[in-house]
C-alpha cells in the first residue's frame, strides 16, 4: 500500500489520540477536508494492509490512583504457553499479557502480565489468587514492581510538517 498525502495527514491526525467528542471521526474529517466516511474507511484500509497494526486506549492508571503496578515474570514451558498465556490474560486483575523470548542465559522469563493495584499488597494477593486457581504453584515467576511512571503514549509515525498539515486541515 502507497501512502498518498491524506494517509499521512490522517495518520498526524490520530497518533496523539482521537479527539474527545462524541463524533471524534467527523471532527478528524472535518480537520482534514473530507468526509467522516472517508476517514473510516481510509483508517479501515490502513489496517488491513498493515501499516496500523492496532488502535487502542492508553490508560494513565497513576492518574487515578493505581501506583503499585507489578510486572510478573513467567518461565513457562514452551508447550504449555499458550494455555497459560490465556489463563493470565482471562484474569480481571491482569491488564495485559504477551509472550518474549528468553534471553538466556540471564533472563528465563518468557510469558509477561502486568498488574495495576493501588495497593502493594492487593497485587500480590491477585498474583497469589492467579497461582492457586490455576496450579502454577512450580512455575518460576518474579514481581517486578514500578518504582517510577514514565509518559505512555502510542506509536509515533507521522513527521512534524505531516503533524502541522493535519493541524491546518
Amino acid at each position: 500500500m502507497v501512502l498518498n498525502e491524506t494517509d499521512r495527514q490522517l495518520i498526524a491526525a490520530i497518533q496523539d489520540g482521537l479527539p474527545l467528542a462524541s463524533q471524534p471521526y467527523a471532527v478528524i474529517a472535518d480537520q482534514l477536508g473530507i468526509t467522516q466516511q472517508a476517514v473510516i474507511t481510509r483508517l479501515q484500509a490502513l489496517q488491513d494492509s498493515g501499516l496500523i497494526k492496532r488502535m487502542g486506549v492508553v490508560v494513565r492508571h497513576r492518574a487515578l490512583g493505581y501506583d503499585a503496578n507489578a510486572m510478573v515474570v513467567w518461565d513457562v514451558p514452551e508447550a504449555d504457553i499458550e494455555r497459560i498465556g490465556k489463563l493470565l490474560a482471562d484474569e480481571t486483575c491482569v491488564t495485559l499479557c504477551y509472550q518474549r523470548p528468553r534471553r538466556l542465559p540471564d533472563w528465563p522469563y518468557n510469558l509477561f502480565c502486568m498488574i495495576h493495584g493501588r495497593a502493594r499488597d492487593s497485587v500480590l494477593r491477585c498474583i497469589e489468587r492467579i497461582i492457586d486457581r490455576h496450579g502454577l504453584h512450580d512455575v518460576d515467576h518474579d514481581v517486578l514492581f514500578s518504582t517510577r511512571g514514565f509518559k505512555q503514549c502510542g506509536a509515533r509515525y507521522a513527521s512534524p510538517a505531516d503533524q502541522a498539515g493535519a493541524a491546518r486541515g
